[in-house]
């Protein structure tokens, strides 16, 4: 049985218990864009994830069905501190007259091959400034980035983890059990040979 089917519900219900997430999301994505958490907003973003979801049809995301809070609490939180430290370090090379920043485009190899973590990867890894995903090798499990502040291979190698580290925080927040556990084979691999 899939970990987000609940028993006893019936086929309907079931389904709506499956995509009661993404309309929150969308619901919320609705009011942040206008600005206003109202009724009103609440009523029309409702309608709004109606139509996108019923005109626009997508294969169905499977959730692990597994979100842990504390992990989450630590993705948010770290990610809100390395989003200061990246703006603050690209105005600071952007004002910095003595040298141009160094650019890379580099290969980050992923670990889990789920849709909705590598896009979760990739958009924390694009939303920090500094950054950008210009492609995903979704068979390969590869994530390659354009990155600026790069003087040597050290730097590269430091954004390859980060971006790693951000895919661990976000398996480790929402992903199932067995990629979890995957996650940690991969660290502990990583830091033997390391």
């Amino acid at each position: 049985m899939s970990p987000d089917v609940k028993p006893g519900l019936p086929g309907a219900l079931n389904a709506l218990w499956r995509q009661l997430p993404f309309f929150v999301w969308l619901i919320l994505l609705w009011m942040l864009l206008w600005g206003q958490f109202t009724v009103l907003a609440a009523l029309t973003g409702l309608a709004v994830a109606v139509f996108v979801t019923r005109v626009f049809r997508l294969p169905p995301v499977e959730l692990s069905g597994r979100i842990n809070l504390w992990w989450g609490i630590i993705f948010f939180v770290e990610f809100l501190g390395w989003l200061v430290r990246g703006s603050l370090t690209v105005a600071w090379q952007v004002l910095d007259p003595r040298r141009l920043p160094g650019t890379a485009i580099i290969a980050v190899p992923l670990v889990t091959d789920d849709d909705l973590i590598m896009t979760h990867v990739g958009v924390t890894a694009s939303l920090i400034p500094g950054s950008l995903i210009i492609d995903l090798d979704r068979d390969r499990r590869v994530l390659y980035l354009h990155i600026i502040g790069v003087r040597d291979l050290d730097d590269v190698e430091k954004q390859r983890r980060s971006v790693q580290h951000w895919e661990e925080r976000i398996v480790r927040a929402v992903g199932s059990k067995a990629q979890v556990e995957a996650m940690r084979e991969a660290v502990a691999k990583r830091k033997a040979a390391a």
